[in-house]
């Protein structure tokens, strides 16, 4: 142990580059993630104060939706940040220790958010596909159940992450061509043999997320398949509208992801900066856009929210 700890230099810090090629148009590319970022902070917040404190919306998609904008919120909050400090004030330089936080945030934050659009498509699945046992079947203690689920698998995937990052010498290497900090981005700076980093980054990333990929969308083929069954045509139709808004927020949240980490591992000949932007796009781009495409499609939110506004606009013009 004591071999260990020498091995490290005491203390160590990394230094981010931002987007290597675009240094020059750090602060124009600042302009559109911090105005994502906002919107990503209203629009969560306020969706999860109008579940807080409306109980017509404490039902199972609601509930789904509520837990999809905290992870939102801790996904972008840990990275964006970092980001506009980096874009705005040059501030690249971060702590080993505050580096690997931001890691366990993020993945953690992805972990738990896949988990989540995996309930959701079996929401979906049930409402759609057997609609007589959606409210028997996705109680309350089930809801509670997938959320503790979410967290104890992050934490489980996640914790083991720190300690083999942690186990490596780190003898000088401190530049990472990134935004934030990541598993592989940390682990390629150490002096040592990084494979077991890569085979459990590997296996992780498709026992978890790689087979949510494949559950959502086997859950999907049978939703269309039931939708395109159905006897009216304004019922297909709606099926297909709630179908089509789940899948375009899934594949904004997984293509990026999968196109990043299959980068570090075989994409040696893409360019660094087309690997940082797509990186960058997947921690804000669901955020921004979740509150947005629910609250549009689901009814009940919609209704709240013109209540809320309407009320608001009353408000102001009284006084």
């Amino acid at each position: 142990m004591t071999a260990l700890n020498q091995s490290n230099f005491d203390p160590i810090t990394f230094v981010l580059t931002g987007i290597p090629g675009l240094e020059a148009s750090h602060v124009w590319i600042s302009i559109p993630l911090c105005l994502m970022y906002l919107v990503a902070l209203t629009g969560n917040l306020f969706f999860l104060g109008l579940v807080a404190t409306d109980r017509s919306l404490h039902h199972p998609m609601c509930l789904f939706l509520a837990m999809l904008s905290v992870t939102d919120l801790m996904l972008s909050t840990a990275t964006v940040p970092e980001m506009l400090a980096i874009f705005w004030f040059g501030s690249r330089k971060i702590s080993f220790d505050a580096c690997i936080a931001q890691m366990f945030f993020t993945h953690f934050s992805f972990i738990a958010e896949s988990t989540i659009l995996l309930a959701m498509a079996f929401d979906r699945y049930v409402a759609i596909c057997d609609p007589l046992r959606y409210m028997t079947t996705l109680t309350p203690s089930v809801i509670g159940r997938v959320a503790v689920a979410a967290i104890v698998r992050g934490l489980c995937i996640m914790f083991p992450t720190i300690f083999l990052l942690k186990r490596l010498p780190y003898c000088g290497h401190s530049t990472m061509q990134h935004t934030y900090c990541e598993h592989m981005g940390i682990a390629r700076l150490a002096c040592a043999d990084i494979t077991v980093n890569i085979w459990y980054g590997f296996t992780t990333t498709l026992l978890s997320s790689g087979l949510d990929v494949v559950l959502i969308a086997v859950s999907y083929a049978l939703i269309l398949r039931a939708a395109f069954r159905l006897p009216s045509k304004e019922a297909r139709l709606k099926a297909l509208r709630t179908c089509s808004s789940h899948i375009c927020v899934i594949l904004m949240f997984y293509t990026p992801a999968f196109f990043s980490f299959l980068t570090h591992r075989f994409g040696h000949n893409i360019p660094s900066c087309i690997h940082i932007l797509l990186a960058n796009l997947y921690v804000i781009v669901p955020p921004m856009l979740n509150p947005i495409v629910y609250g549009v499609r689901t009814r009940q939110i919609r209704e709240r929210v013109v209540h809320v506004l309407s009320h608001m606009r009353a408000t102001c013009c009284c006084c």
